[in-house]
């Protein structure tokens, strides 16, 4: 073949403006062609040199290195301080009322935590049993709150028993566990309540506890270099708990004096055995919740998780600070 004949086979040269008939393919393979400017099929530009919209990539979601919306965490906690304060200084049976209602939500949480690991928790039963021990402890004291506990352990084991035998000491142990962590340990708070200057034990109780919390979180994030428990709680060090220390040490040598006129030495005391019970109700929860494979026991409160991620460290600080307060400061 020649040169010229070469050049008559070319295709034409295309002029500017001009519409190329586009190619379009059924599932076989084979071709059809389009009409003149048809970019149906995947939208192409006409020409290679068009430039491509460009679909923006959104930021990243800014975190605090605690993991948490903080300022949401900040402001649920305020707005629970003030009613726990409310209550307190207000009419002081109010208080219980707001233990009623954090105690059945917490139970609410954790039962559908078990549920999910099928440990089905008896919770009309344990949430009854949970008003009557919160109530009777306030009214009667701590008498009346074991026996009211061993009255909902009773039911609980007769509430099961029309079902099943399979599972029947595992559902009942669940129950009994419940029942034992949350409402018995909130008895506590409760039994603080009823002495003359109650209502500012259960603030120092609280406050020690809180700060607690907060040294940790402060310390942690600033200078957590040391895992405590990594197997259990990644994000907790040892620098976050020797904040802890410090800054419950320091709350109760302040608190102690100033609100219930006992010795600074006693409310350091008091202090670091907060501190202490509270870190491992910290731990214990953590590990509950590593054990039926979920992050939080709920998301009711913004920046902190469920309620009972709130509970965890003040349930088992409760009986030990009555104690205390009980021989360091008589009521």
């Amino acid at each position: 073949m020649t040169a010229d004949q070469t050049r008559d086979n070319e295709p034409p040269p295309l002029l500017a403006g001009t519409d190329v008939p586009s190619m379009t393919f059924d599932r076989e393979g084979h071709g059809e062609q389009g009409e003149p400017g048809d970019q149906s099929v995947h939208d192409q530009p006409a020409s290679p040199m068009e430039p491509v919209p460009m679909v923006p990539i959104p930021p990243p979601e800014r975190r605090s290195r605690a993991g948490r919306n903080l300022t949401a965490a900040i402001g649920v906690g305020l707005g629970l301080g003030a009613v726990i304060l409310l209550s307190l200084y207000l009419y002081k049976a109010s208080f219980v009322a707001v233990v009623i209602v954090a105690v059945v939500l917490g139970l609410w949480e954790l039962s559908n935590a078990l549920n999910a690991d099928r440990m089905r928790v008896a919770v009309v039963p344990v949430a009854v049993g949970a008003v009557a021990m919160l109530v009777a402890a306030y009214v009667g004291g701590s008498e009346p709150l074991v026996v009211a506990l061993a009255l909902t352990v009773l039911a609980t084991m007769v509430w099961r028993l029309p079902e099943p035998p399979a599972g029947y000491v595992r559902d009942v142990t669940s129950g009994v566990f419940a029942t034992v962590y949350v409402p018995f340990l909130a008895g506590f708070a409760i039994l603080l309540l009823r002495a003359d200057d109650g209502a500012d034990r259960v603030v120092v109780f609280i406050l020690l506890t809180v700060l607690s919390d907060v040294g940790g979180y402060v310390a942690g994030v600033l200078f957590g270099r040391h895992p405590m428990a990594p197997g259990i709680s990644p994000k907790k060090s040892w620098e976050g708990f020797a904040g802890s220390a410090l800054f419950t040490a320091v709350g109760g040598a302040v608190t102690l004096p100033l609100l219930l006129d006992g010795p600074v030495l006693g409310g350091v005391a008091v202090g670091v055995a907060v501190m202490l019970t509270a870190t491992l109700g910290d731990l214990g929860e953590s590990m509950i919740k590593r054990d039926l494979g979920i992050k939080d026991m709920g998301s009711l409160l913004p920046g902190h998780g469920g309620v009972m991620d709130r509970l965890d460290s003040l349930l088992p600080a409760a009986p030990v600070t009555f104690l205390l307060l009980s021989w360091i400061v008589p009521g």
